[in-house]
C-alpha cells in the first residue's frame, strides 16, 4: 500500500529569503531576478514571516509611487502569520489547508529552521507528473 508523500517531496528546497530590514524594492528586485513570488522573511537568521509580490502590490499601491518601495522596510510588508508547516507533513494536508484559507504558499521547516517553500506552482507541477504517471500506467492517451 503506497503512503502520502511528505511535502519535502514536492517543495522547493533550500530557498532564497530576505531580511526584515531590506527595502520592499531590494526584496521586489530579487523576486524579479529570481522570477519568483514568495520569499520567506528572516530576521537576524531566524524565520520570521513571508513577503509576496502581492503583498508589496498591496503596501505600495495601484501607482507604486506612494509610499515608496525604497523607503518601506520588508518587515511593513511582510506577512508574519505565514503558514509554516514540518517537512514530514503530509502534502494531502498541506494542500486541503493551502485551499480552504486561499494561500499560494507554505514555508517548510526542519526543526524550525527554513528547508523550504511550498507554492501553487510546486503543487501545479506535482499533479502534472502525478497525472502523468497515471497516464502511462493506464497504457496510454487514447480516447473511449
Amino acid at each position: 500500500m503506497k503512503r502520502m508523500p511528505a511535502i519535502k517531496s514536492v517543495m522547493t528546497a533550500f530557498p532564497f529569503s530576505v531580511d526584515v530590514g531590506a527595502s520592499v524594492d531590494e526584496a521586489m528586485d530579487f523576486m524579479r531576478e529570481h522570477k519568483i513570488r514568495h520569499l520567506p522573511v528572516t530576521d537576524n537568521g531566524q524565520l520570521a514571516g513571508m513577503i509576496s509580490d502581492r503583498d508589496i502590490k498591496l503596501i505600495l499601491g495601484p501607482d507604486f509611487a506612494y509610499p515608496s518601495g525604497s523607503e518601506l522596510r520588508v518587515r511593513e510588508a511582510m506577512v508574519r502569520d505565514a503558514y509554516v508547516v514540518d517537512l514530514d507533513t503530509r502534502v494531502d494536508q498541506v494542500l486541503v489547508h493551502m485551499a480552504d484559507h486561499h494561500l499560494g504558499s507554505a514555508i517548510v521547516t526542519r526543526k524550525g529552521k527554513l528547508a523550504g517553500v511550498f507554492t501553487a506552482t510546486d503543487a501545479c507541477r506535482a499533479f502534472a507528473e502525478f497525472l502523468g504517471e497515471q497516464l502511462r500506467r493506464s497504457g496510454g492517451n487514447t480516447a473511449a
